[in-house]
């Protein structure tokens, strides 16, 4: 189960025939992902198993679930764009529901992304799982 904003990055996908034209598209989200602060780019926020710098930092407030993100490679601040549109605004329990390979898949990052690229975005993906998990509990 995806959020809304979720469904029209899929249908923005659907959209654009060319993955050039899809991964442009990802590079773009990146871009106008909020920047993180410099601060919040500690070894605790750090996301191991990727192959560039990665930090996520979750928050659960109100029930509901969001984070800030950032990487020092241009797709992967886009993917972690991608990510927050699939989870951000959601429940707890609602994010642990999501089944980001499948929801990921309808995006066809699966066949795009070098095996570096998409460990990296499992590892994104479990650091938001767990938090949630966390959170829930």
């Amino acid at each position: 189960m995806a959020n809304a904003r979720f469904e029209d990055l899929v249908e923005t996908f659907e959209f654009l025939d060319d993955w050039e034209d899809r991964y442009r598209h990802v590079i773009d989200m990146g871009k106008a992902f909020p920047a993180m602060d410099e601060g919040l780019k500690v070894p605790a926020t750090k996301v191991e198993g990727c192959a560039s710098q990665v930090w996520i930092v979750p928050t659960v407030e109100g029930g509901k679930f969001d984070f800030q993100g950032a990487s020092d490679a241009m797709i992967v601040q886009g993917l972690i764009a991608v990510l927050h549109e699939l989870y951000a605004g959601l429940s707890v329990d609602e994010v642990r529901d999501v089944d980001a390979a499948a929801e990921l898949g309808r995006l066809g990052l699966n066949e795009h992304l070098s095996a570096q690229r998409s460990n990296g975005l499992r590892a994104m993906v479990e650091r938001i799982q767990d938090t949630a998990a966390r959170a829930a509990s």
